[in-house]
């Protein structure tokens, strides 16, 4: 039955879409995940809906666009009257328990003014139940590692990053500095070994939240991962040849590149290790997913269990002389997605793959179709069930869409260099097979035929001859984000005889 199976959701961190073997990336190998793909529905065109961490977890969690849920910033509370997949599984009886994080600001007027979670974005989804919260502060890992006889740092905060004794790649080591850890202590085992022992000790259903922070920085990684990919053969970088050439592009993209947290690193060796550390991490994450895997199986419970595999946002990597995840580039918005369906109406499409643009907004309607849940109407994205039993869905969108809102309540710097005011630093992207429009509250926009330049290094704003195509795609944004205003009363109506409730479709 529907509603009798478990869920494994799991997000890795900022993983760049193109990054698995299974997509014919040129280096990176992924062969657990492979054969995740293999048996269930691997989604080509998948974006995130925004960046940073906590927006786009938002988005993820509640099914909501930014414009929705408004938690635009890693900061900015999340509306407790939204609902979320873990509340509505809880609803039908299941458990929601976490392994990670999920980078959720807390409502204040719900909490107590003492409450720890009003100091830090970092809170738990509510109605999740933490089993092993993980975080910048990583106090169930620290903890473990002291009793395991391991040195922690003062800070905690600064354990995923503590690098072995010798010298660096880009200053003639070898290979890049390993973390002090070995790969069976450091965090990303860690939490999978704690997933483990919840499942083995579970003895009805479950859904568990697995969010891994790898791939994100610190890009240290344990022997033999830090080692695994040499970082004179790592792809090169998409990017014009000195960053003041990409910075003429947009203001907001001079802006982005006069802040240094963002800007890659000119010394190419230092950029090069980052890369191929970035791609070591990918793969220790994978093998660590294929523990987990071969574990569900040994017990009894592979056939059982809907495994969804995501993540938050992507990576430039140095794409654009860019580090991090931000504005409008596809580096940082595709991401990948990969959902094993083990009930026998999916048997049709193992194996298959999806060309069609999914969302992260897609992942809770499908979770709670799946386990016979109601899809709230908040929900702007749909059930990928269609494509999971080999069914074309009746209608589908047919771009990608998301936002960035780079204002910062705690800095100003960004409004005087741009001429803005806190509420119009945010942009919109819509994005299709061919061309991609960006529009800003108060700059100029920018549009890109992707056909013609796939790297997105030449803007189109200003053509004469993409004129009508700027504004048909800027009609198309309007048109989009009138349909996904926030709906959730909409539907209703009441009358004589009581409320009346009529459901449609999004697309």
């Amino acid at each position: 039955m529907a509603d009798q199976l478990d869920i494994l959701f799991i997000t890795a961190d900022q993983w760049r879409g193109e990054c698995l073997s299974a997509r014919g990336h040129p280096m990176v190998k992924t062969p657990n995940l492979d054969a995740l793909a293999a048996e269930g529905v691997l989604f080509r065109k998948h974006f995130a809906n925004a960046v940073p961490c906590g927006p786009s977890r938002a988005s993820l969690h509640t099914g909501m666009y930014l414009q929705n849920h408004r938690s635009g910033t890693n900061g900015t509370p999340l509306d407790a009257r939204h609902t979320n997949w873990a509340k509505e599984a809880a609803r039908i009886g299941y458990d929601p328990v976490l392994f990670g994080y999920t980078d959720t600001s807390q409502d204040p007027r719900e909490e107590d003014p003492e409450s720890p979670w009003l100091m830090t974005y970092e809170g738990p989804l509510p109605g999740i139940r933490p089993v092993c919260m993980m975080g910048t502060w990583p106090t169930p890992w620290t903890n473990w590692l002291t009793e395991q006889g391991y040195e922690v740092p003062d800070d905690i905060r600064f354990a995923y990053g503590i690098r072995a004794p010798g010298t660096e790649y880009e200053d003639g080591g070898a290979h890049p500095r390993p973390l002090i850890y070995p790969q069976e202590a450091n965090d990303t085992s860690y939490l999978t070994d704690r997933l483990m022992d919840y499942i083995a000790e579970t003895k009805g259903r479950f859904v568990a939240h697995l969010s891994l922070l790898r791939p994100h920085p610190p890009f240290v990684a344990s022997e033999p991962w830090n080692a695994m990919y040499d970082p004179e053969e790592v792809p090169g970088f998409t990017r014009k040849e000195k960053p003041d050439a990409e910075a003429a592009q947009h203001p907001w993209l001079e802006h982005q590149l006069g802040r240094k947290l963002f800007r890659a690193p000119a010394n190419e060796k230092k950029l090069r290790r980052m890369k191929a550390v970035y791609y070591g991490l990918m793969s220790e994450v994978d093998a660590a997913l294929g523990r987990v895997f071969a574990f569900l199986k040994e017990t009894g419970r592979w056939d059982n269990t809907l495994i969804v595999f995501t993540s938050d946002h992507g990576e430039q990597m140095g794409d654009h002389w860019l580090l991090g995840k931000c504005g409008y580039f596809d580096a940082s918005y595709h991401i990948p997605l990969i959902v094993r369906d083990p009930r026998k109406a999916a048997d049709g499409a193992r194996g298959s793959v999806v060309d069609r643009f999914t969302e992260n907004v897609d992942i809770m309607p499908t979770m709670l179709d799946l386990i016979g849940a109601e899809i709230p109407v908040q929900c702007d994205g749909a059930s990928l069930r269609p494509f999971l039993e080999a069914r074309e869905p009746a209608t589908w969108r047919r771009e990608a869409h998301w936002e960035f809102d780079f204002r910062d309540p705690a800095d100003d710097s960004a409004e005087k260099r741009l001429g803005l005011t806190l509420h119009q630093c945010t942009m919109n992207i819509i994005r299709d097979e061919k061309y991609k429009y960006v529009h800003f509250t108060k700059l100029p926009p920018l549009f890109f035929d992707l056909e013609k330049d796939p790297d997105e290094f030449v803007n189109r704003a200003t053509d004469p001859d993409y004129l009508p195509l700027v504004l048909e795609y800027a009609q198309k944004l309007l048109s989009w984000r009138m349909n996904h205003d926030e709906q959730t009363l909409t539907h209703i109506a009441l009358t004589d005889d009581g409320p009346v409730t009529r459901r449609a479709a999004r697309y």
